[in-house]
């Protein structure tokens, strides 16, 4: 303990801080995968593959219309904090606002879209819409920007897992008194409404004032001209995410939604990894640029360091231990999706890397080059849908998302040179080249 200490001591007091705040994160999001992960994989049991597939097909249509409602802000919101600290009421209020809007009209769009083509599927209109009211709730997340800014995430922590905790405890309920698949709908919805709640108990106690926030025509004009880009792009990115599902359930069938649907969720559970650190590297990174561009791509050569030992780490037993994973935590009845998420999770590689590029992307204002990535990518994901899914059903839908994931977020970065010189920083990354460097420098 004292050697722990000790060592805290050496460090600099912001990258404690950072260190701390990520500690928090991790913490929020280990809860959700030991508790979360295996009630939700009771629920998926519980319900079979095809109700399953119903809900998963249900989330999916809707998480395309995401970006509508978070509108891209989030990073471009805690910079503009980052640069002008004294006008984060004025901000923060114009993004709650303009979050709120969003929501709504992301809320009406899915239903007006779902009723088109499903016209007698009251179910799955039900479902949609259930869970696109949660759009609206979201808008709250614009609480969470100001801890980002802090480096303080304890208290959004707290504040969702309060929610979640409840909303873990009913559904347990609701798998032991059978249920139907429309009450776990409503959970998803109660989770972010409770959520929300928490999310404003936190920031006042922190001692800051929620009713000080106003709304500023002029910022919201600055906010969305900067941040359209990442709103076409969010929709290009949803769309290559999660349009496997959509066309595995307009193709195949609900089934094959639910099979998929465990591999990618068991993918994708590790997605908080990511997200975290870039987080809390953020700041820091934002600040770095203000000091020297030598300093600012040494920083983000780290974050992709760090991100590439996550993913292979993740990957290679995931690889070997697939199928036993998903018949050990879904069941028999769900075995087939250990061969999907063996191809899946390589997804997740470029992935990593493409959530630690978004830092850089904002930092030097190259949004609309994320847009064009983005829709090139949902563009080709399409493609290789259409052929590879009636041919290998959900093989062909895992083998679509990893080849459109190393395009977007790795090899257009080769191929474009102004971006060359952060695809090397990848390329460094994914050959484990500083890995050999410390081992070289070791032995002499």
């Amino acid at each position: 303990m004292n050697k722990l200490t000790a060592v805290s001591q050496k460090l600099s007091p912001g990258l404690r801080k950072i260190i701390k705040n990520i500690g928090w994160l991790f913490a929020d999001r280990v809860l959700r995968m030991g508790v979360g992960f295996l009630v939700g994989a009771w629920v998926a049991r519980y319900l079979g593959p095809q109700q399953f597939g119903l809900y998963n097909y249900a989330i999916a249509f809707v998480s395309l219309f995401t970006a509508l409602a978070t509108l891209g802000l989030d990073q471009i919101v805690v910079r503009n904090i980052v640069r002008e600290p004294s006008c984060k009421d004025e901000t923060l209020g114009t993004t709650f606002a303009l979050k709120f809007i969003g929501g709504i009209v992301t809320l009406c769009l899915t239903l007006g879209i779902i009723h088109l083509l499903r016209p007698e599927d009251s179910l799955t209109r039900w479902l949609v819409g259930i869970t696109a009211t949660g759009m609206i709730f979201q808008a709250f997340d614009t609480i969470d920007l100001w801890f980002q800014f802090k480096v303080d995430s304890k208290y959004t922590v707290v504040a969702k897992n309060t929610g979640f905790i409840i909303i873990t405890v009913i559904k347990i309920a609701l798998i032991q008194i059978k249920a139907p698949l429309i009450a776990f709908a409503w959970t998803g919805l109660l989770e972010i409404a409770l959520g929300a709640v928490g999310l404003v108990l936190a920031y006042t106690l922190r001692g800051e004032n929620f009713k000080a926030w106003h709304f500023s025509w002029l910022q919201a004009k600055m906010l969305l001209k900067e941040s359209w880009p990442m709103i076409v792009a969010g929709i290009s990115i949803m769309i290559y995410v999660r349009i496997d599902q959509i066309m595995l359930g307009e193709l195949i069938g609900s089934e094959s939604v639910g099979i998929y649907s465990v591999a990618s969720r068991l993918s994708e559970l590790w997605g908080f990894v990511p997200t975290a650190i870039v987080s809390s590297f953020n700041p820091s990174i934002i600040e770095a640029k203000k000091v020297s561009e030598e300093l600012y791509y040494n920083k983000l050569q780290k974050v992709f360091n760090i991100m590439t030992v996550l993913a292979y780490g993740i990957a290679i037993p995931t690889t070997f231990l697939s199928q036993e994973i998903v018949v050990l935590l879904f069941g028999d009845s769900y075995a087939a999706s250990g061969g999907v998420l063996a191809i899946y999770i390589w997804g997740q590689l470029f992935s990593f890397l493409g959530i630690a590029r978004i830092t850089w992307t904002v930092t030097e204002g190259l949004t609309m080059y994320a847009l064009v990535f983005a829709s090139a990518g949902a563009i080709v994901n399409i493609i290789l849908n259409l052929w590879l899914i009636p041919i290998y059903q959900e093989t062909g839908a895992a083998i679509a998302t990893v080849i459109s994931y190393g395009l977007v977020d790795y090899v257009v970065f080769l191929l474009y040179r102004p971006f060359f010189k952060v695809g090397q920083l990848m390329t460094n990354a994914l050959t484990l080249r500083f890995v050999f460097a410390h081992v070289l420098q070791r032995l002499r």
